[in-house]
Order: structure tokens, then C-alpha cells, then sequence
């Protein structure tokens, strides 16, 4: 039971329950006037179906305004509200069972307008269902709450992927007819329904998606005009007319508008620079082949990475394109450099301080020291080989001695700290030309001297014409380059040459002579290669005539032939035709022979003219054959044919003039290394196993020595294929 101090708690309460509601009107009215006005306002408020055929019920507004102020007035609002959103609560089936519809028709036909369609309808529901405004922003606010709820607890998954196509669709629409009034419609129901907020970064995909498009379509292998000058006026002719709906919905004014937009623009901004950056480092080996076509893409790339840090990325994507087709057995050394010296242009453009350039070139350096090759490609453009194709030096750029590595003066004033992202192995040097930073490829210029003057050798010996301007100005330029010292032996080289026509031109005063030999001071030419061949009939006996008169005008020198070298122009008369030609001296050694007889075998054409190869033979046999003066009559059984068996047009050797025999710098250093492996065989004879730096130590003392350790390596790699020495934890051993 309870107690009476809880009956009178209870009783007054009802009491000023019944007082407020009654509102100290006579008897149970004003309690009345409250149910009635209760009625209304829940019957007004309750949500209805817009899909119910029936017509909706028509209020006085008056009277409804009444009804709320009563309630109020009663201190009920908030019980009456709740009773709204639980009926709101209640009715949600109505517009899961719309978007449910919609959803449905959309996944059959992807069409983005079913969606757009879905979005006005649920505008509809939302202002159909909505409280009245004179009822307070708290009850409104507490009613958006709920509606977006409950509406986003029934949105499908596949929503957010039409809302992302219907975006795309605005998107595009702006673009061509930026005053579309549905568009703008649309955008004021995604913010009445909050939908901007809730789905602002996928909105922010289709601006970025867009930007990549248009950024692949337009510039895509178009490098030879800038495309970051057309990429801006775009942005903002194009774009920022569509962010402002999402982004600065609610702007006054332009400034406010772009005060608003100003964060996700700079992140539009920098998306478009990014996309820009990422396709140029995909097409960096095509830009660099096209240099210096492809300037204005590089100056754009330059501007992307000083916004976009992909530094890193850009060498990355470069080495992986240059292991993949450049740096492989099949790419041709002349080539590699070509691109090595395009590299080095177009990284000095994007980035002057050249730490992408270090990071790049050191494999591509690493590569070229490795091809046999590169020192003779390099030293061709240095003499300005006419048949070798591209050149690697620009005519245009100045001419410069090598440039040293430089120590780093602290005390300049314009000194400046090395990057940030430098290797340890960085050094900030001066910007070196194109030559010094290819000698700078070896460790020592000494090998490119060498293959000055096997080259030059070639190229003196195989002059016709005697003009030796051309290898004057070389020699010159070469001078600047490499230094006066280093360049004597050229200069020797080329005083022999014009000696050696003035000497031409005594002799033949004295005695007239068809032969026009070329001497030269044998210390200080390049080797050529020997030969013990021996010219017969009338070629020796020239030979002994022009030697006697050479001896009569440099009676302390002595000539020593060449016979297998050089060219002979040769009449030959036959019974029936005429024949010129001009052809290296094996070939008119074996034409003469034949004056003695019209048949010879190749043993014995080999035994008249000395030690030459069985194949050296035969190729000079097929000369005769292919001009239809010889006949192979039998298997290396050859027939003069005195009188032509066959009619031909043109009786012409096709002959490559290829340069003289000079021996290589690497064969060179071959034979020069088989001396010294007499010196290596009895340090390992008498000191038993050494190491590769010891051996080098001890060869340092032989005369003449000047390998590196590297080159040594190679070469004791080379005997140990050969069985002759044995190697096990880095110490060598004869073989047995």
C-alpha cells in the first residue's frame, strides 16, 4: 500500500498535470481544446504515403498553427515530436520501397538519369514528410537528422556508383553548357539530402578521374609544344565552373566562392600535376630518343617535379627502361652513347644540380666500360668520323679542354650545399661538356690517346688524295681537348705523311716510278699487321728500284715493305677485252702469277706469294672470279679466261675499301699482356699462390707496365679459362 506522503506526491502532480493542460479553463475545456489540438498537429505531422491514389486531406493553417501554439503553450512539443519521428521511423519502408525500385532498374540499364530521377523523388518525400518551419530550426534540424538516417541505412551499395556516374554526367554537362538548369536542380536536392557531404570524396574521384583523362588524351606522346600552358586555361575554363555546385555552395560572392574552394583546388591543381608527371616518367626514354625535339616536355616535366615529389620515381622508371632497351647485347655501341649524351642533356634541363643525372648514368657508365668498343666509337666523333651517323658532339658547342674533378671550395661565395636527396657518392661539379663527361667514362685518358692514334693511322693511310686539312684541324681541336703533350705522336704522324710525299716526289724525279709508296717513322706509328708475303714478277722488281733510289736520297734510313697493304691499280690486257681494276695486293699478286701460266691450284698460287691463309686465298680468287677473269675449273683449280665466256655488262669488283690493317689498342694490349705473362708465371713458379693486388705490385716493376687491376683480373680470368692458372679465395696458382 502506499503511503499517504506518496498519494498527495502523486495527486499533486496530476493536479498541475491537469492545470497546465487545462490551462485554468472552466471544468475539463481546456483539457479538450488540448486533445483536439493533439489530434491535429499528430495527424498533420504524420507521414504520408505519395504514392496512396487518394488525395491528401486539406488543413486549415490557421487552424494547424492554432493546434501547434496550444501544444506548446502545454509544454508537449517535445513529446509530440517524438511520436513524429517514431512514425517517421515507422514509414521508412515507403522510401526503402522507392529506392529499392529505382536501384533495381538502375543495375538492369546503368543509366545515370534513373538515378538523378531517384534523388527528386526522395526531395519529394523529404518535403512531403518535413515539419513546419514556424515549429523551431530544432525540431527541423532533429527531423534532417533522422530522415538522412534513415534514408542512408536503406541506400544500396550500388548508389554510391550511379551517384558517381550522375556526377560524371554534371561533370561532363558543365563542361559543354555550363548554365544547365537541371544540373543546378540537382545539386540543390544533393544538398537538401546531404548527399555532398556524405559521398565529397567520391565526388572529388570524378573531378580527379576527368583531369586524368583529358591530361592522357591531350598529351599523350606530345612533347614538342608545352602542355602545362594549355592545361592551366583549361582548369579553369573547364573545372573550377563545376566545383563551384559541390564546394562553394552557399557563396555570396567570387571571393567568398573562391575562399571556399580554395583546399580542393589546390588538391585539383596538383592532381593534374601529378598526372602530368606520371606520364612523362612513363614515356622519359621516348622523350630523351626524341631530344632536342621534346625540349617543351621537359621543361614541363621540370616545373611538375618542383610540385610533385616523384623525383625518385622518375629515376627508377628511367633505369628500368634503359636495362630494358638500351643496355643488352643487341643495342649498338654507337647507339647506346647517342642516348647516354641525350640523357645527359635532357636531366640537365629537368634538373640542373644533376643528381638525376648521377642516379641514371651509373649503370648506362658502368655498361659502356664493360663493351669493347666504346673507346673507338667515342674517339670517331671526336675526329669527326663522316660515315659513322648521328654525332655525338653538337658542332655549336665550344670547344674546351677536359675538365678534372673539382675539390669543393667551402669559401666561395656562391657555394651551395649538395640535394637533399644526393648520394653519398655526389659530387656538385661544374657542368662538364659532352667529351669530358664520356672520357670521364675510364678512369684514365690514356686509352683514348691510344685509340687517337690507331684511328688517325686508319684514317692517314688511307687518304688518296694526300689533302691532310682535314686531320690537321682534328689534330688541332684534339690539342685543345687533350693537351698538347699527349698529342705528339699524332703530330709525328702527320709530319711523316707530308715527308713521305715529298720523298715520292724526288724519287720520281729521278727515276720515274708507278709506285707511290706512303713511309712512315715505324716508332711512332701504331703496330701494323705483319705479314710474310712476298710480291712476285714485276711488283719486286719495282719494289727494288724505287728502294735503291729511296737509299740513294736517305742513305742512314732503311725501307721496310708492307707488300699486303695498300691498293694497286692494275690494266689488264687479255685477248679479247681490256680490264681496270683496283684491288688490294694479294689480289694482284695471284693476277700476275697467271701472266706465267693460265692454270694454277691454291697451293701453289700460296706457295709463290708466301704465308697467307687458305681463306685469304679464296676470297682473293673469288675477286677474279666474280669480274669474270678466272675460272674455277676443278675444286682449287683456278683457269685464266684469256677470252670472255659469258657477255657481261659490268665487269667492276664490288669491293668494300676497308681502312688499313693498323692492330687495335685492344690487340695491342693483348700481346703486350702475353710478354708480361711471362713475368706472372715465375712470380707464381717461385712465390707460390698470390694475391691480385701482390701480382699487381710486382708487374709495376716490369718496364712498360700501366694496367689497371681490373684489366688484370680480366686478363688472369682469361688464363684461367685457358687451364693456365687456378684461382681459390681470391689467391692465384699456376694450373697443373
Amino acid at each position: 500500500m502506499a503511503s499517504d506522503a506518496v498519494r498527495a506526491q502523486v495527486a499533486a502532480k496530476w493536479q498541475e498535470s491537469f492545470t497546465r493542460l487545462n490551462r485554468s479553463e472552466p471544468g475539463i475545456s481546456g483539457l479538450m481544446a488540448f486533445s483536439d489540438a493533439w489530434s491535429l498537429a499528430t495527424e498533420f505531422l504524420k507521414p504520408r504515403d505519395l504514392n496512396d491514389p487518394k488525395p491528401r486531406r486539406q488543413y486549415d493553417n490557421r487552424r494547424v498553427r492554432m493546434a501547434f501554439d496550444t501544444i506548446n503553450k502545454c509544454r508537449r512539443l517535445p513529446v509530440m515530436m517524438e511520436v513524429f519521428l517514431e512514425d517517421l521511423h515507422n514509414s521508412q519502408y515507403l522510401i526503402a520501397r522507392e529506392v529499392e525500385s529505382h536501384m533495381n532498374r538502375y543495375s538492369e540499364t546503368s543509366d545515370p538519369e534513373i538515378v538523378r530521377a531517384l534523388i527528386f523523388r526522395l526531395v519529394e518525400w523529404y518535403k512531403a514528410w518535413s515539419p513546419p518551419a514556424e515549429l523551431g530550426q530544432t525540431i527541423i534540424s532533429a527531423y534532417m537528422l533522422s530522415f538522412q538516417t534513415h534514408l542512408f541505412s536503406v541506400l544500396p551499395a550500388s548508389f554510391a556508383r550511379g551517384i558517381k556516374s550522375l556526377v560524371a554526367a554534371t561533370l561532363l554537362g558543365t563542361v559543354s553548357t555550363p548554365s544547365d538548369q537541371r544540373d543546378i536542380a540537382l545539386w540543390h536536392a544533393f544538398d537538401m539530402l546531404r548527399l555532398v557531404e556524405r559521398y565529397e570524396t567520391l565526388i572529388a574521384s570524378v573531378g580527379y578521374e576527368y583531369i586524368e583523362s583529358h591530361v592522357h588524351e591531350t598529351c599523350a606522346r606530345t612533347w614538342s609544344e608545352s602542355m602545362l600552358s594549355k592545361l592551366r586555361p583549361w582548369m579553369v575554363e573547364k573545372i573550377v565552373p563545376w566545383m563551384i555546385w559541390p564546394f562553394a555552395r552557399g557563396a555570396t560572392n567570387a571571393e567568398e566562392a573562391k575562399t571556399m574552394m580554395q583546399g580542393v583546388g589546390s588538391r585539383f591543381e596538383f592532381h593534374m600535376y601529378k598526372t602530368l608527371c606520371d606520364l612523362r616518367t612513363k614515356e622519359i626514354f621516348d622523350i630523351i630518343v626524341d631530344f632536342p625535339d621534346s625540349i617543351p616536355a621537359l621543361n614541363d616535366l621540370k616545373e611538375c617535379l618542383q610540385r610533385v615529389d616523384q623525383r625518385a620515381e622518375l629515376v627508377l622508371s628511367l633505369r628500368r627502361a634503359n636495362r630494358k632497351r638500351l643496355l643488352h647485347p643487341g643495342a649498338d655501341t654507337k647507339d647506346i652513347l647517342l642516348q647516354y649524351v641525350s640523357t645527359i642533356k635532357c636531366l640537365r634541363i629537368v634538373d640542373p644540380p644533376g643528381v638525376l643525372l648521377f642516379k641514371v648514368a651509373d649503370p648506362i657508365r658502368r655498361y659502356l666500360r664493360e663493351r669493347p668498343d666504346t673507346i673507338r666509337c667515342i674517339v670517331a666523333s671526336l675526329v669527326g668520323d663522316g660515315e659513322s651517323g648521328d654525332s655525338l658532339i653538337d658542332e655549336n658547342e665550344p670547344i674546351h679542354p677536359l675538365q678534372q674533378p673539382e675539390v669543393e671550395n667551402y669559401a666561395d661565395p656562391e657555394w651551395t650545399p649538395e640535394p637533399v636527396d644526393a648520394g653519398p657518392d655526389f659530387r656538385a661539379n661544374k657542368t662538364s661538356d659532352i667529351i669530358s663527361t664520356l672520357v670521364s667514362i675510364y678512369d684514365s685518358k690514356d686509352l683514348f690517346i691510344k685509340e687517337l692514334q690507331v684511328l688517325l693511322a686508319q684514317r692517314l693511310l688511307a687518304l688518296k688524295d694526300g689533302n691532310l686539312d682535314r686531320e690537321r684541324r682534328n689534330v688541332e681541336i684534339l690539342k685543345i681537348r687533350f693537351g698538347e703533350s699527349a698529342l705528339q705522336v699524332c703530330e709525328v704522324m702527320l709530319r711523316d705523311m707530308t715527308d713521305s710525299r715529298r720523298i715520292d716526289q724526288h724519287v720520281q724525279s729521278q727515276k720515274p716510278n708507278v709506285m707511290h709508296p706512303t713511309i712512315i717513322s715505324r716508332h711512332f706509328w701504331p703496330a701494323l699487321e705483319a705479314s710474310d708475303m712476298v710480291m712476285p714478277g714485276q711488283f719486286q722488281d719495282l719494289q727494288a728500284q724505287y728502294a735503291k733510289e729511296f737509299s740513294s736520297f736517305k742513305p742512314d734510313k732503311v725501307l721496310r715493305w708492307h707488300p699486303h697493304l695498300g691498293r694497286i691499280q692494275l690494266e689488264l690486257e687479255l685477248d679479247d677485252r681490256i680490264v681496270e681494276a683496283d684491288v688490294p695486293p694479294l689480289e694482284a699478286a695471284f693476277i700476275e702469277l697467271f701472266s706465267e701460266k693460265n692454270t694454277w691450284t691454291v697451293d701453289e698460287l700460296i706457295t709463290r706469294v708466301g704465308k697467307v691463309t687458305r681463306s685469304a686465298a679464296l676470297k682473293a680468287l673469288g675477286t677474279w672470279v666474280d669480274m669474270r677473269l678466272l675460272k674455277e675449273e676443278s675444286e682449287n683449280v683456278f683457269r685464266l679466261l684469256s677470252v670472255a665466256e659469258d657477255a657481261t655488262e659490268d665487269a667492276t669488283p664490288k669491293l668494300g675499301e676497308d681502312l688499313p690493317p693498323v692492330i687495335s689498342v685492344q690487340q695491342q694490349q693483348a700481346e703486350q699482356m702475353r710478354v708480361y705473362w711471362k713475368f706472372i708465371e715465375g712470380m707464381l713458379t717461385n712465390l707460390g699462390s698470390l694475391g691480385l693486388d701482390r701480382i699487381q705490385a710486382m708487374l709495376k716493376l716490369a718496364p712498360g707496365y700501366d694496367r689497371t687491376v681490373e684489366q688484370l683480373a680480366n686478363f688472369m680470368e682469361a688464363a684461367k679459362r685457358e687451364g693456365l692458372v687456378t684461382v681459390k679465395d681470391g689467391l692465384w696458382k699456376l694450373g697443373k
